[in-house]
């Protein structure tokens, strides 16, 4: 395998073992660290997801990572964090169609007060320029108050090549460097619908890490592309913004949108992303991305198998 070509635990292994940040550790404490990285869906059991819906957008998205066990559960101290909104267009936040700044404020609060030594803000903006997009969401002003770098990644040189091994129709990709040396990576999207996949949820979030989304969009599947992408690239956590959702004209609106004032967490991708088709008004098993990734193992697609607990 080239040095270009690696997973996200593979260049976390290479680069811890020759004592990355400073610090250098043992192949046992090594091992014991990346065992320690939470697992995006359960090896077996019933997966668990939080439905929130407490009267402020920072209380709900506390009260959702508190159900989980807390930040400190995926954070340690000490850690690189990068979360991953929708921050993609030069739309406000009452459209609807980035993720709400303030769920991702109080995401990187509760990283600090976990001990995080870094939290980065990133995305792949498709409008432009990037620091109007930053700028416009909301999510850059709200971020760096609380304790953020935020950034576009726009340029080649921020993404690195992985194979993706369980690919079945995206075989390589590059991917935003910052996501592969993170520690832990917390995906928030925001619930809206979508021209090409129907809806857009954490699992199509994730194109926004890559360099070149055309090619998945010219590829003979879509929907395959990002069930394999899914199956390489698994966040620690994945928070679900859904305080007001976007109903037509998505991805980027403008268009018809409801005041749900809901967060849903957990860190089966599939399970969540389920809920949030609900959220919409439609059904799992109609959404061909979804299927294909549950088809893979990358999580359940049937919500009266999930353990839903709402606070």
């Amino acid at each position: 395998m080239s040095r270009d070509e690696i997973t996200r635990r593979e260049f976390l292994k290479r680069a811890l073992m020759l004592g990355a940040g400073g610090y250098a550790l043992t192949q046992t404490s090594l091992l014991s660290l990346l065992d320690g990285v939470a697992e995006a869906a359960p090896a077996g059991g019933r997966p668990t997801i939080v439905v929130a819906s407490k009267k402020t957008i920072a209380g709900r998205t506390k009260a959702a990572v508190q159900a989980l066990g807390g930040m400190k559960k995926f954070v340690k101290r000490g850690a690189t964090v990068l979360i991953k909104p929708n921050m993609a267009w030069a739309r406000r936040p009452e459209q609807a169609a980035n993720t709400n700044p303030e769920v991702v404020a109080e995401l990187v609060r509760l990283c600090r007060a976990a001990g995080a030594r870094e939290v980065k803000v990133a995305d792949h903006p498709v409008d432009g320029p990037a620091d109007r997009v930053i700028r416009l969401s909301g999510i850059g002003p709200a971020a760096e108050k609380a304790g953020a770098r935020v950034f576009a990644a726009t340029s080649p040189v921020m993404f690195q090549k992985i194979t993706l091994k369980r690919g079945k129709v995206l075989k390589r990709a590059e991917t935003m460097r910052d996501l592969l040396r993170a520690d832990v990576v917390i995906n928030v999207p925001i619930a809206k619908v979508h021209g090409s996949t129907k809806v857009t949820l954490g699992c199509k979030n994730l194109m926004g890490t890559v360099l070149d989304r055309g090619a998945w969009h010219q590829s003979r599947s879509l929907d395959q592309c990002i069930a394999d992408y899914a199956a390489q690239i698994k966040p620690d956590l994945i928070v679900l913004d859904a305080t007001r959702v976007l109903l037509s004209n998505g991805p980027k609106g403008p268009g018809r949108t409801k005041q749900l004032n809901l967060v849903v967490a957990g860190t089966d991708p599939v399970a969540v992303d389920a809920y949030g088709v609900k959220l919409l008004g439609s059904s799992a098993d109609k959404i061909g991305h979804l299927k294909r990734a549950a088809a893979m193992g990358l999580g359940q697609l049937d919500l009266n198998r999930v353990n839903i607990k709402r606070v």
